[in-house]
C-alpha cells in the first residue's frame, strides 16, 4: 500500500456523499446504496494504513512548506502515526456500520438523501481530524465539525429540535473560543503549531503569562488550560454537558455516530498532544478533578432517567469523564482503549436503542409488561463471591501504594492507577450480575469471578501492549504518570472512600434481597429525596444556562443603549 494511497481514506466517504447528492432523483436511492461500498471501502483502507504505519512508522504527507506558511491560508498536511491509525480504523468502522443501518432506518424520512450525505462528509471530517499535520488544521476542521452537528440534528422544522441544536452549537463556541485562544498563546510563546516543534519548544521553554500584575502561569499550564476548555466542550465534561441530553433529538443513527466518534474528540485532542499536557503538572490535576466530577454526576443522572436515550445518553457523559480522568491520572493509553471500547459499545447500544424505539412505534403494546414474580432473594455464596472479589483489589491497591508489593510494571504510580480502573470497571460488573436471580448460585459466583479474570486481562492488555504500541518509549510513559502524581494520602483516601461506599452497596443489596433495609437517620431519607430531584432534572443546569442568557442579553442591551446614547 504506498504511503499517497492514504489519501484515499478520507477521500472515499466524501465521494460516498457526492454519489449520494449529485444526479436525478430518480436514481437517487440506488446511488445511496451503492455509495456504501466506498465507506466500507475506507476502513479497509484505515486497517491497512495501521498496518503500514505500524511496521514502517509514521506517515506525513505536506501541501506546503513549513518554512513558507504565509503562502497559504492555512497550512494543509496529514500526520499518520499509530494513534491516528488507530482513531481512523474506528471512525471508518462506525461511520460504516451506522450509514449502512440508517439506509432503512431513514428510509422515506424527509431529507433522507441530504442525511446520507451528511454521514459521508461527518466521516470525512472525523478521518482528517484525526490525522491533521498541525493545530491550526485540528481547530479547523473541529470547527468545521461543530457546524455538521447542527445540521444533522435533521429536523429543522421542529421547534424542540431547532431549540436544541441552537443550544448545542452555543454551548460548543465556548469551548471553541477558548481552543482559539490557546491556539493563539501557542503560537505567541513558541512560535509554531507543527505538533512535533510545537513539543520541543515548549520543553525547552520558560516563557510565562502575567494574568495581574504579580501574578505569573507558567505558559504551558495556560496553553494547556485553555485548549482542555475546548475538549470538555466536545466531550461533555461538567459545566459544558447540558447540550448532549437535548441533542438526543436527532436521529438515532446520528447520535450513534456522535457517541461513538465525535464526543471522543475531547480525549482524542488530549492524547494528541499528550507532550504537550505532559508538561503541566496543574492542568493534569484539573483534568481529573473535573473528569472525576463529571464521571460521578453523569452516572448517577442517568440513573434517574425513564427515557432509554437520555439514560444512554448520560452514561456516555459518565464515560467520557472517565476517559479524562484517566488522562489526568497520566494513563494516555487507558483513555485511549477506554475511547475505542466505549465508542463500539454506545454505538451498538444505540443502533438497538433504534430498533427498540421503532418497535415501540409499531407495536403500542411493546415492550411487553412481565407479570411473573422476580426472585428478590439470591444465595449468601452470590453474595459473598462478589463481596470478597470488589474488596480485595482495593486491599492489593494499598498495600502497593505501601510498597508491601513488589510489581514490576512501569513505576509505582502507573501500577496503583491500572488496579484502581481494574477494581472501578470489575465491580460495576460483578454488582450487574446479581440481577441474575433464577441462575443457580453457583454458576452467578464462577461468572463473577471470570468476569473479574476477564476485566484484569483486559487491563494488563492495555497496560502492556496497547501503551507499548502507543507510546513505545517506557520514559515517555513514566514521564506522563510523573507530572500526574496525587499526593499518596489523596489517593489512598479516595481509595478507602470508594471502598466504603461499595461495602455499604454490597450490605444494601443484601438486606434488601431478604426483606430488610438499612437503618437510616430521617435527614438522610430527606435528603435523598431531595438528590432524585436534583438529579432527575438534571442539577437545573438547563434553568442555570438559560437565565444567565437572558441576564447577559439584558447586560449587552443596556450597554448597547447607554454606548448609543452616548454617540452625537
Amino acid at each position: 500500500m504506498p504511503m499517497s494511497a492514504v489519501l484515499l481514506v478520507p477521500l472515499l466517504p466524501l465521494l460516498a456523499a457526492l454519489m449520494v447528492s449529485a444526479g436525478g432523483e430518480a436514481s437517487q436511492r440506488t446511488r445511496a446504496m451503492l455509495a456504501a461500498v466506498p465507506i466500507g471501502t475506507a476502513f479497509v483502507g484505515a486497517v491497512g494504513t495501521l498496518y503500514l504505519v505500524a511496521t514502517q512508522g509514521p506517515i506525513t504527507i505536506r501541501f506546503y512548506d513549513p518554512a513558507s506558511l504565509a503562502s497559504l491560508a492555512f497550512p494543509i498536511g496529514f500526520y499518520v502515526d499509530r494513534l491516528s491509525a488507530v482513531m481512523m480504523v474506528l471512525i471508518s468502522a462506525v461511520g460504516t456500520i451506522i450509514y449502512t443501518y440508517s439506509l432503512r432506518y431513514m428510509y422515506q424520512e424527509a431529507h433522507e438523501f441530504r442525511y446520507l450525505a451528511l454521514i459521508g462528509v461527518t466521516t470525512f471530517v472525523l478521518l482528517c481530524l484525526v490525522s491533521s499535520a498541525n493545530l491550526m488544521m485540528l481547530f479547523l476542521l473541529w470547527q468545521v465539525l461543530s457546524y455538521l452537528l447542527y445540521l444533522l440534528i435533521h429536523n429543522h422544522t421542529h421547534a424542540g429540535t431547532l431549540e436544541s441544536a441552537f443550544r448545542m452549537f452555543a454551548i460548543l463556541r465556548i469551548g471553541d473560543v477558548a481552543f482559539l485562544a490557546g491556539l493563539a498563546l501557542a503560537h505567541s510563546l513558541y512560535g509554531t503549531l507543527e505538533f512535533h516543534e510545537l513539543f520541543e519548544r515548549a520543553a525547552a521553554s520558560t516563557a510565562t503569562v502575567s494574568l495581574l500584575p504579580g501574578i505569573d502561569l507558567d505558559g504551558t499550564t495556560a496553553v494547556t488550560l485553555l485548549l482542555f476548555i475546548g475538549g470538555m466542550s466536545k466531550s461533555a465534561q461538567f459545566p459544558l454537558f447540558v447540550w448532549l441530553p437535548r441533542y438526543l433529538y436527532a436521529p438515532t443513527p446520528v447520535t450513534a455516530l456522535l457517541h461513538a466518534g465525535i464526543i471522543n474528540a475531547g480525549g482524542f485532542l488530549i492524547n494528541r498532544l499528550a507532550p504537550l499536557f505532559g508538561l503541566s503538572p496543574t492542568t493534569l490535576h484539573i483534568a481529573f478533578a473535573i473528569g472525576t466530577l463529571t464521571a460521578i454526576l453523569g452516572a448517577t443522572m442517568m440513573l434517574t432517567q425513564s427515557d432509554i436515550k437520555n439514560q444512554l445518553g448520560f452514561s456516555t457523559i459518565g464515560q467520557m469523564g472517565y476517559m479524562i480522568m484517566e488522562c489526568g491520572l497520566g494513563a494516555f493509553s487507558l483513555a485511549v482503549f477506554h475511547l475505542i471500547a466505549h465508542g463500539l459499545f454506545k454505538a451498538t447500544m444505540f443502533l438497538n436503542s433504534g430498533n427498540v424505539i421503532q418497535k415501540a412505534r409499531q407495536e403500542p403494546h411493546f415492550p411487553h409488561a412481565d407479570h411473573e414474580e422476580e426472585e428478590r432473594s439470591f444465595s449468601r455464596l452470590t453474595w459473598t463471591t462478589g463481596f470478597a472479589t470488589t474488596l480485595f483489589i482495593p486491599l492489593v491497591i494499598l498495600l502497593v501504594t505501601h510498597g508491601l508489593l513488589r510489581i514490576p510494571l512501569l513505576e509505582s504510580q502507573g501500577t496503583v492507577i491500572f488496579l484502581f480502573f481494574i477494581w472501578v470497571t470489575s465491580s460495576q460488573a460483578i454488582l450487574t450480575l446479581t440481577r441474575l436471580r433464577q441462575v443457580e448460585s453457583w454458576k452467578v459466583s464462577v461468572a463473577m469471578l471470570v468476569t473479574l479474570l476477564f476485566v484484569v486481562f483486559i487491563y494488563l492488555f492495555a497496560v502492556e501492549s496497547f501503551t507499548a504500541f502507543l507510546y513505545p518509549d517506557p520514559e515517555e510513559v513514566a514521564s506522563y504518570f510523573k507530572a500526574a502524581a496525587l499526593p499518596s494520602w489523596l489517593f489512598e483516601l479516595m481509595v478507602v472512600f470508594a471502598t466504603v461506599l461499595t461495602g455499604l452497596g454490597w450490605a444494601y443489596l443484601y438486606l434488601r434481597a431478604h426483606g430488610q433495609t438499612m437503618r437510616m437517620p430521617v435527614w438522610i431519607e430527606a435528603m435523598r429525596l431531595r438528590l432524585y430531584v436534583l438529579f432527575m432534572h438534571r442539577l437545573y443546569a438547563d434553568q442555570a444556562y438559560e437565565r444567565l442568557g437572558r441576564t447577559a442579553i439584558q447586560f449587552l442591551n443596556r450597554f448597547d443603549k447607554r454606548a448609543q446614547g452616548r454617540v452625537p
